[in-house]
């Protein structure tokens, strides 16, 4: 049976911590909307009342262009719902006041908004039931962000929802900006001629501003998954961004290298630490 009241003190109070996370980094987040470095993109309610998976995950699907609301109650998802209007909901099983798969049910009679259940319980019985009760897919800790993000993109796709999911929004961060439906690049107001690659390494940089992006990673994205040949191609090209950004590589301004690992373009407050 779902338990709908929250009008105790330690709801009162989680309530009264609820408001915008305005960056990616600094301390501990409180729950509510997280703002994506890339604009408005899809909404995903988030319930999960595990901080320690909630705001992780919550920091990756911004980063990936998504809009986070994070809640930690069935009552609170519910509420939610009917406030910020997802475009997907990110569902745990296992709430402390009612069970995910009768949150799943009361949504499902609401909207047909697609729901992805995220538990711990992983038996066969378990997905058919919640699948039964209308979720869309069904993910089982431990899990890793990339492979939901997959599935969360998957599922929009299927369903029509959230086209701005493709990460086709433009970034700016600092002097830089990226316009990738135009692919166009700019830095003040000079236009940037960059190379398909370059554009392309530029993009997924900023993207991911503030967080090391792997050198695997970049030559599976920008080059090809199936990429057998050396990936000295992409220091080059590398070299080649930072000289028409002007960044000096010896105390590089935007294109961090982390040695042994990848690369990190800065972020807003590192370019202009006023912000």
């Amino acid at each position: 049976m779902l338990r709908r009241t929250v009008t105790t003190g330690r709801a009162s109070a989680r309530q009264a911590r609820v408001k915008p996370w305005q960056s990616l980094r600094g301390p501990p987040l409180g729950r509510g909307t997280l703002a994506s470095v890339t604009g408005q993109g899809p909404r995903i309610l988030l319930v999960e009342d595990e901080v320690s998976i909630a705001e992780p995950f919550a920091r990756v699907l911004a980063r990936e262009g998504f809009v986070p609301t994070v809640v930690g109650t069935a009552a609170e998802a519910l509420d939610a719902f009917e406030r910020v209007a997802p475009d997907l909901v990110l569902l745990d099983l296992a709430l402390p006041d009612g069970d995910g798969r009768d949150v799943c049910r009361e949504l499902r009679s609401r909207s047909d908004v697609p729901v992805i259940m995220v538990t711990a319980r992983g038996t066969e019985i378990d997905r058919i039931v919640g699948l039964e009760r209308g979720a869309d897919d069904y993910v089982v800790k431990p899990f890793s962000g990339a492979e939901v993000v997959a599935r969360i993109r998957a599922v929009l796709r299927r369903t029509g929802r959230g086209t701005a999911a493709t990460g086709s929004e433009p970034v700016t961060i600092g002097p830089v900006a990226i316009d990738p439906a135009a692919r166009r690049a700019q830095l003040g107001e000079d236009e940037l001629e960059l190379s398909r690659k370059e554009f392309d390494l530029l993009v997924d940089l900023m993207r991911h501003a503030g967080t090391v992006v792997t050198r695997e990673d970049l030559m599976a994205r920008v080059w090809d998954e199936n990429w057998f040949g050396s990936t000295k191609t992409l220091d080059v090209h590398v070299g080649w961004l930072r000289r028409k950004l002007g960044d000096d590589p010896a105390a590089p301004r935007f294109i961090h290298t982390i040695r042994g690992v990848g690369f990190r373009f800065a972020t807003p407050e590192e370019l202009d630490p006023s912000a």
